[in-house]
């Protein structure tokens, strides 16, 4: 009986290779439904992107030096 149990269980199972190509194959044709973006899109996207990390840093970096200079004219008053 458990022999039996065993054998049915292994017939059911396919070959290791089997499964790996039928996973390569399903993820072959997931890769198929992408949409890819055209060099012009993904261009303009880049500098967008640039631009803006540019214009935050500088943002972040005037915030930055602002309460700087708000707190040593704190700390200058207060010692006096």
């Amino acid at each position: 009986m458990a022999d039996s149990k065993a054998k049915a269980k292994k017939a059911k199972k396919p070959n290791a290779f089997v499964r790996i190509w039928s996973y390569l194959r399903a993820c072959w044709g997931e890769i198929k439904k992408i949409t890819w973006t055209n060099p012009k899109v993904a261009t303009k996207s880049f500098i967008v992107v640039l631009v803006v990390i540019l214009v935050s840093g500088l943002f972040i970096f005037g915030l930055d030096r602002l309460l700087y200079f708000l707190l040593d004219l704190v700390m200058k008053t207060s010692g006096s």
